[in-house]
């Protein structure tokens, strides 16, 4: 018996040496400076991963089966993207370099929500997701002929009757039991939808609980038509049907009235209703040339058209090549803002950091490929008119709490905690900085070393990894 008691030792014990020794953890980024908006840390950190989880945050060091040295390097959560319309690889590989681990189809958002998923499902480097759009709803209800992203014919001019009000009401709906992230909204680009429909819509969000995100009527000072009202209008609708609202890109639709309805939201928040919003850091806008937000500019001068440009080629427009232009198709770009507004947007702590972005074959605008990236390297570093933290908040925490309330998968984005998904950013404060231009939108930001998805380095030492694609659908729940 003692015999056998010894032998049943010796071999257990190099059995539980080897256990001991194995690394606990798949990952362990070292020495990096963990930054927390939620929590506050700021300090250096060892995080251990495991299974798609953070799983461990020592001050001590831990070692893993693939250890990340980011010692001289933030360690911050994965950045989300709420206003991102490219949904593809070309896309998802430039925000990748530029920290983010989350792009969402939220304004325009898809008419086919499980179509949506499915498409991307083991095929996305980063995570997606969408909401159900109010314009793709239009412009299937109307018969609209575009094949683009937004309306060129009855979708956007034509007023809708009670029936296919009721119509576009049950697509709605439909999305939204499919587990849709919300409704989307562009009324500037569906002009003819009466203020009765807008609430309507609002109405089919609130059953579900689910925010409106919502690009709204018009910008500009003169009445009727300003800014102000355009706020005034969706804030009201939230506040009648109880629905969260969330008004994207604050800085195009404000301009010059940016005090103002900074102002407006900040009263609206104070009075308890749900209305939150977002920026992205350049004075130039872009959407497509057919679309009914360019119906403002026939028959303008040639010192108005000088502000549009052709992102096909680079070239402003005139007068006589405004309508030529415009029945071809295809996009602008609308140098309309200052740097003073748009630093007035960024920096304010009502807003979150949104690029709007959207690349095809290499062309678009340079906020696809640059916007976090600005944001830390001008805001942060150069101007310091932001703090690294309120940088990553604006980036992170923000989005991620405007979406948890519908959908319970971003209570693990957006932190650096025990028990969040392993989606992280690694980026040097010192070099990073966008380089996408108008001229070469695609240029990726350099700075981000490293990014993490569900605990997968779809990027390592500043490089895309091919053939990775461990990003995941984010939905609600399906009903």
């Amino acid at each position: 018996m003692r015999r056998l008691t010894s032998l049943l030792v010796v071999f257990f014990l190099p059995l539980a040496a080897a256990r001991a020794q194995q690394p606990r953890f798949d990952i362990v980024i070292a020495n990096g400076r963990v930054i927390d908006p939620e929590s506050g840390i700021d300090a250096t950190r060892f995080v251990g991963v495991r299974d798609g989880k953070i799983v461990a945050i020592s001050a001590t060091p831990i070692s893993g089966q693939t250890n990340i040295d980011a010692k001289g390097f933030v360690v911050a959560p994965g950045f989300i993207d709420l206003h991102a319309h490219g949904q593809d690889d070309e896309n998802y590989r430039v925000f990748a370099l530029d920290g983010v681990t989350t792009a969402l189809e939220l304004e325009v958002g898809t008419g086919d929500v499980p179509a949506f998923y499915r498409r991307r499902e083991g095929k996305a480097l980063i995570n997606y997701g969408a909401s159900v759009g109010h314009i793709r709803a239009r412009m299937a209800v109307m018969k609209d002929p575009s094949a683009g992203l937004l309306p060129t014919g009855p979708g956007g001019h034509q007023v809708a009757t009670d029936a296919q009000i009721a119509d576009m009401k049950q697509r709605i709906a439909t999305g939204l039991a499919a587990g849709a992230l919300g409704v989307g909204m562009g009324l500037q680009y569906t002009p003819a939808a009466t203020r009765y429909e807008v609430l309507e819509m609002f109405r089919a969000a609130a059953k579900y609980h689910a925010p409106v995100f919502v690009h709204v009527r018009s910008f500009g000072t003169r009445e009727p038509g300003s800014s102000v009202e355009s706020f005034l209008e969706v804030i009201g609708a939230g506040a009648i049907t109880g629905t969260p609202v969330h008004i994207v890109h604050l800085n195009s639709m404000s301009l010059e009235s940016t005090p103002k309805t900074l102002a407006l939201l900040q009263d609206a928040r104070d009075r308890g209703i749900d209305v939150t919003t977002e920026a992205y850091p350049y004075i130039a806008g872009m959407t497509e040339i057919g679309s009914a937000l360019l119906d403002q500019y026939v028959g303008a001068p040639d010192s108005v058209m000088q502000r549009i440009m052709l992102v096909s080629t680079g070239a402003r427009l005139t007068r006589s090549t405004f309508d030529t232009e415009r029945k071809k198709g295809g996009s602008v770009i609308l140098f309309l803002n200052t740097p003073e507004m748009e630093a007035m947007a960024i920096t304010s702590p009502l807003t979150a950091i949104a690029s709007d972005g959207l690349l095809e074959h290499g062309k678009g605008h340079p906020r696809t490929a640059g916007t976090e990236a600005r944001v830390l390297g001008h805001y942060v570093r150069e101007t310091k008119q932001l703090t690294l933290m309120d940088a990553i908040r604006k980036m992170t925490l923000m989005p991620a709490q405007r979406l948890e309330q519908l959908a319970p998968a971003f209570r693990n984005k957006g932190r650096i905690k025990v028990g969040a998904d392993a989606d992280i950013t690694v980026f040097d404060p010192a070099v990073v900085a966008d380089r996408s231009t108008y001229q070469q939108p695609a240029l990726p930001s350099v700075g981000f070393k490293y990014v993490l998805v569900n605990g997968v380095p779809v990027v390592m030492d500043g490089a895309v990894r091919d053939n990775a694609f461990p990003g995941r659908g984010l939905r609600a729940p399906i009903h």
